[in-house]
């Protein structure tokens, strides 16, 4: 347990450490900041620290931080691991680290625009050619590939740990498509509301500012190109690892997230694939690998990326950032040469020093490591090889003799670098405060200004006791970035956008993304329906067997039939298998929990929460912690047995059915009226109209005795949500065509069929339209709204004599239901004919160059 006072926790904390520490200056006392922090801690008691540590864990499920694990049964959508104990840093001293990290980012800069340059470096021998030419990270097809801008390196992370001489030391620099800048700003939104006193007596940097700067930036490139710009984020898709950071930021920043099959490339430019046609692209924001940019010059079988991409980069009609070609810099040799690099392009030392490291490609360097293995660290020299790195001193004879077999094989292939004990920091592990290796991403993005740092970044702690690894993949622990100081920041003047006023009523909506929202929709609508209708009959099959008389069950057969017929699996209700209805329970636990059939409640779930992934962006937090408990009340409905009891499973079907409602209710107070609201409202709508007509068709089949009508007249009601309406006018007296009066005609009913399909036209009729001319859509719903309009109640309530089937009301529900089906082709056809069948929700590439 942690101790009860300040002196004896920091005393104890002291005990543990076997490196140097974060807490301890450079003589040995504790840093006054670190000091304050831990006064905070004792003060809020080992008991709340551990409380409040299990807050942070709720609100990172509640708010859906995810980090998917690659090649792990639970690693899609891992929840996000954040340490409530925050990295601190004194402000002086980051000033004097941002001066090394923007010497590294022009180094860095001026390394790639010579390398698709002259190639001076090679020339004056001060780079050996290998680690061009045989560099996974460099493409000849970028040479020509430039941005109008001053520097090439828009975005840059460099990795950081602070080194036995108590200076910060570079272990790696991120150049293609840095990430991580996403989860230091919600860390920081969470660390904020669940340990503010943490912060009491001390000022900290703020985060926004960067990506405000970073806007300003990015928009002062275009601004005498275009009145308005299109930037858009373009995301291998939902299974790669940091994708909720890549949906957050766009969001964030007001970008619109796309995929590669939602943009295309066609008269020199790159347009978005949207539903109201094609809209021209000024400006991508890349979170995809360079080799995966462009199919046509790069790596043929990519998918994600935009066939003739880096033509219109030539060309100059659409900016890239950072543009493919980048992650040449990433190569792991290239830290051998920082210090010569940096002499030669800017006649400075480093201020930063680099891991010393050397590349196996030069004989003495190759002999030094081939000596030293033992105490080495070997890592492959370029990154997209995947190779985890190797320590030497934890190999046995026979597997550094292996190992010294590989390097010869290929030595340019390699590098090694030195093992350095870096510092370790406060992490909160297990109810106590242990020390954790650690290492600091800092960002940095380019202005007309010179480089800006980032004030914070994302630290990571390591799982493990004496590990230097940080990799999100093998479990480490982030931590939010705390740059402070004595005083307050002072305020900079509000960054400004450029200065034309241009009124655009929406964004760009991706075929992609309307497409998942229109499946989001429907998924959610078929999940309430087959709840809804679930509950009612569990409800009618305990009134029945408890209190009713078992001699008139027929109503029961028939809401078991129509289970079946809204859920469509196999084995199913029907009049081959009469024992069925004896023990309905096995089929109807099946038709809830079997997740691996379509059409059940949590196989429906589970397709609608992929699709509410696919489009992350669109959701606000609140949205988010509905879904979150959605996703754990699935969960418990596919734990459900035939066995369980059947109250128990009401409740569980009860409280599904009530997160749905909050869901839509959500979604209706608080998304725009705009092109994505409609097309939820169209798939909702649709899937509504075909369940209930579905429903309607199996109950009035045929003619029933007055007891078991008056009780399948009460369930229609019920589930039109029109049962106390329907009293209120006609008390209790049910009557077959006073009920199809109101469910079919009655426009105060909002399930009603008139209802829904006047609903469901305006909600088309909102959407971009290729004519003035009614389309095919609206076209069908007339027909429908007709059919419906024209029906005599009286009429359709009467059966045929000799099958005493309700024909007439049948054929009417059949072609409606038709008409509508036919309206949800239309619309794919319409709107989706642009994507690839739900690439957004299948598996994508693995990103493992890009990983945290």
């Amino acid at each position: 347990m942690v101790s009860e006072s300040v002196s004896s926790l920091l005393d104890l904390y002291r005990t543990k450490l076997n490196t140097y520490d974060e807490v301890l200056g450079s003589n040995g006392t504790i840093k006054r900041h670190w000091q304050k922090l831990f006064s905070s801690l004792e003060k809020i008691g080992p008991d709340e620290l551990a409380n409040r540590s299990q807050e942070i864990k709720n609100k990172i499920r509640e708010n859906g931080v995810t980090y998917n694990i690659y090649q792990h049964p639970d690693g899609l959508n891992s929840p996000w691991k954040l340490d409530l104990i925050p990295f601190l840093i004194e402000q002086r001293e980051w000033q004097a680290i941002s001066k090394g990290l923007q010497q590294r980012a022009i180094l860095l800069d001026l390394i790639l625009r010579d390398m698709y340059g002259e190639r001076k470096m090679l020339k004056d021998r001060v780079l050996p050619a290998e680690l061009i030419y045989t560099n996974t990270g460099f493409f000849r097809s970028c040479y020509d590939v430039k941005l109008p801008t001053q520097n090439q390196l828009v975005m840059y992370a460099a990795d950081m740990a602070r080194g036995p001489d108590g200076r910060m030391w570079v272990v790696d620099n991120r150049t293609q498509a840095p990430s991580g800048s996403g989860y230091a700003l919600e860390n920081r939104a969470i660390i904020s509301k669940i340990m503010p006193e943490l912060a009491r007596d001390m000022y900290v940097g703020r985060l926004s500012p960067f990506f405000t700067q970073a806007q300003q930036s990015i928009f002062k490139v275009f601004r005498e190109k275009s009145d308005y710009l299109n930037v858009v984020y373009l995301t291998p898709g939902p299974n790669n690892e940091t994708y909720f950071e890549q949906a957050y930021l766009a969001s964030y920043l007001g970008y619109t997230l796309v995929q590669g099959d939602d943009l295309v490339v066609k008269n020199g430019c790159v347009w978005v694939k949207a539903i109201d046609g094609l809209q021209r692209v000024d400006i991508i924001i890349r979170r995809i690998d360079d080799e995966w940019c462009d199919p046509l010059e790069l790596r043929i079988d990519s998918k994600l990326g935009v066939p003739g991409l880096l033509q219109v980069i030539r060309n100059g009609n659409v900016m890239v950032i950072n543009p493919p070609g980048t992650s040449a810099v990433e190569n792991s040799a290239f830290n051998a040469f920082m210090p010569s690099l940096c002499r030669y392009f800017l006649g400075e030392e480093l201020i930063l020093p680099s891991v010393a490291t050397w590349w196996c490609g030069q004989p003495k360097e190759l002999q030094n490591t081939l000596d030293h293995l033992d105490s080495l660290i070997i890592k492959k020299a370029n990154r997209k090889q995947v190779f985890r790195s190797v320590y030497g001193k934890e190999l046995a004879k026979e597997q550094l003799h292996q190992l010294r077999e590989q390097i010869l094989q290929n030595p340019t292939e390699y590098v090694a670098q030195e093992e350095v004990n870096f510092s370790t920091t406060p992490t909160f592990v297990d109810g106590q405060i242990e020390p954790r290796y650690a290492a600091i991403r800092a960002f940095l993005t380019a202005t007309p200004n010179g480089y800006q740092v980032m004030d914070g970044g994302l630290t990571r702690s390591s799982a493990l006791k004496g590990k230097f690894t940080f990799s999100n993949q093998y479990g480490s622990v982030s931590k939010d970035t705390w740059i402070i100081s004595d005083e307050a920041e002072v305020v900079r003047e509000r960054v400004k956008l450029p200065g034309f006023v241009y009124h655009q009523t929406q964004a760009s909506l991706p075929s992609r993304s309307a497409e998942n929202l229109y499946w989001a929709a429907r998924y959610s609508e078929r999940s309430m329906n087959a709840t809804t209708f679930l509950m009612f009959t569990l409800n009618a099959l305990s009134l029945q067997r408890n209190f009713g008389n078992l001699n008139k069950t027929q109503h029961i057969e028939i809401l078991l039939k129509t289970v079946s017929n809204l859920i469509q699996i196999q084995p199913c209700f029907s009049e081959e298998n009469k024992d069925d209805f004896k023990n309905p329970f096995p089929i109807i636990a099946d038709s809830i929990a079997n997740s691996n059939k379509n059409g059940t409640v949590t196989s429906s779930v589970n397709s609608f929460l992929r699709a509410m992934m696919a489009v992350r962006e669109r959701w606000n937090n609140v949205t988010w912690r509905t879904i979150d408990v959605i996703e754990h009340i699935n969960q418990k409905l596919q734990q459900i047995q035939a066995s369980h009891n059947p109250n128990d499973i009401q409740n569980t079907l009860n409280s599904l059915q009530s997160n749905l409602f909050t869901f839509y209710g959500i979604v209706n107070e608080s998304i725009p009226r705009n092109n994505g609201y409609y097309l939820f409202e169209t798939g909702k709508l649709i899937e509504r109209i075909l369940s209930k007509i579905t429903i309607l068709q199996s109950i009035f089949s045929n003619k029933t005795e007055p007891i078991i009508e008056s009780e399948l007249l009460e369930v229609v009601l019920m589930n039109h949500f029109a049962l106390s309406h329907y009293r209120s006018i006609y008390k209790t007296n049910f009557e077959k065509e006073y009920v199809l009066d109101m469910i079919l005609l009655d426009r105060q009913i909002p399930s009603s069929l008139a209802y829904l399909l006047d609903s469901l036209d305006y909600s088309i009729s909102q959407l971009p339209q290729a004519s003035e001319r009614l389309s095919k859509s609206r076209k069908a719903i007339l027909e429908a709204v007709t059919q419906i309009k024209l029906i005599d109640v009286s009429d359709i309530a009467t059966v045929e004599p000799s099958t005493q089937a309700y024909e007439k009301l049948s054929t009417i529900l059949s072609q409606v239901y038709g008409l509508i089906a036919d309206v949800s082709s239309y619309t794919a056809n319409q709107y989706f004919n642009h994507t690839a069948t739900q690439h957004s929700i299948t598996e994508t590439i693995v990103d493992i160059v890009n990983e945290l």
